[in-house]
């Protein structure tokens, strides 16, 4: 099976909007991880409070996700029927996976610098956690809207 140039253009798409925010929220949950190894160390009792903000830079690998599964399904790979795509085509899904895999791989790095402020926040005042989760879902407001503008764009094409 050869693949054309539009085809692979939009595989490319899929895998950097899938990759990208994937390594973005290993990246930010691990910042997060960190700094809640050490909340915990001293005060088990705060490990769900840690918990809830390690999770949250996770998302946006789950968007990345979606935004991949929906663009392999708009080619059709997962019928197992490729669709003919030109590489005009093939460059505006390129295109439209753009905003998430960008936007979700930073996102989710300074959303996981922000939680872990959040466990500073936790270690000092636990009644205060739902202000670091504020912090931290703002920053997520960002990768929310970069979803949104791929997948408007994803559907807008034509094949």
């Amino acid at each position: 099976m050869s693949l054309t140039l539009g085809q692979v253009l939009a595989l490319f798409g899929a895998a950097l909007a899938v990759g990208l925010p994937g390594i973005g929220s290993a990246r930010g949950v691990g910042i997060v991880g960190e700094s809640a190894a050490g909340l915990v160390t001293e005060d088990p009792g705060k490990f769900g409070q840690a918990l809830i903000l390690q999770a949250l830079p996770g998302t946006q690998g789950i968007y990345g996700f979606l935004a991949g599964f929906l663009t392999i399904q708009k080619i059709g790979l997962l019928a197992g029927n490729l669709v003919d795509i030109t590489p005009y085509q093939g460059w505006l899904i390129f295109a439209s996976c753009m905003p998430i895999a960008i936007v979700g791989f930073l996102s989710a790095i300074y959303q996981g610098r922000v939680a872990a402020a959040g466990i500073g926040i936790v270690s000092k005042r636990p009644e205060e956690v739902a202000k670091g989760i504020t912090f931290s879902a703002m920053v997520e407001t960002y990768a929310v809207l970069a979803l949104l503008a791929t997948i408007l764009m994803l559907f807008g094409i034509n094949i």
